[in-house]
């Protein structure tokens, strides 16, 4: 596998990765001064020509710079998902995407391309995540939540069921969802509120 990006995020991808077996070869990262990353070696900005057969993970945390980065990528996508979470087997997952360990991913769940998945957040069933979508660690979405394209649940938050998140929304860290949410909002609170409105 290849990774995009020489930071903390990539250091838990990797960690991933080899649990299952798999050897991260090289990273890029627009940083020349990046060498290395513990004894992977980074070998500067993207080259699609740089063994072009590996897929490659882009180890970014930040959506909308993931969202950039894909577009200039020309190698295939791969996954990394530990294995200690539960992913249910008709749960959908979109390449790129990184599930940490111990979530958990219920029946029917569909998850887009390039989302992070991170460390023990729930996705309860039917729930549908747009791509580049970050749940942080913690994150428990109830049955049928959808959450819209590049959009960020911060991390302890709760969203009660059957909820729409629009698109490039900010949820708080330790906020609880309990209404529908527009597109560009940034929400905080128990219950959560709207405080930037971008709609």
């Amino acid at each position: 596998m290849l990774l995009y990006g020489a930071s903390g995020h990539a250091k838990v991808i990797n960690s991933i990765l080899r649990t299952r077996g798999q050897e991260v070869t090289a990273i890029f990262d627009d940083d020349l001064g990046k060498k290395n990353l513990g004894d992977i070696p980074v070998v500067g900005v993207y080259d699609p020509d740089f063994q072009p057969a590996v897929p490659l993970i882009i180890a970014i945390g930040f959506n909308d710079i993931r969202r950039k980065v894909a577009l200039r990528i020309r190698h295939r996508f791969g996954t990394a998902i530990h294995p200690s979470a539960l992913v249910d087997d008709t749960a959908r997952i979109g390449e790129g995407t990184v599930v940490m360990p111990g979530t958990i991913i219920q029946a029917d769940a569909q998850i887009g391309y390039h989302v992070i998945i991170n460390t023990a957040a729930t996705v309860d069933h039917d729930c549908v995540l747009g791509d580049f979508v970050h749940l942080a660690p913690g994150v428990v979405l109830c049955g049928a939540v959808q959450v819209g394209e590049g959009t960020l649940i911060g991390a302890g938050s709760v969203v009660a069921p059957n909820l729409t998140i629009g698109t490039n929304c900010l949820i708080a860290a330790g906020s609880v969802v309990t209404t529908h949410i527009p597109d560009g909002a940034t929400v905080r609170g128990n219950p959560a509120r709207v405080v930037i409105s971008n709609a």
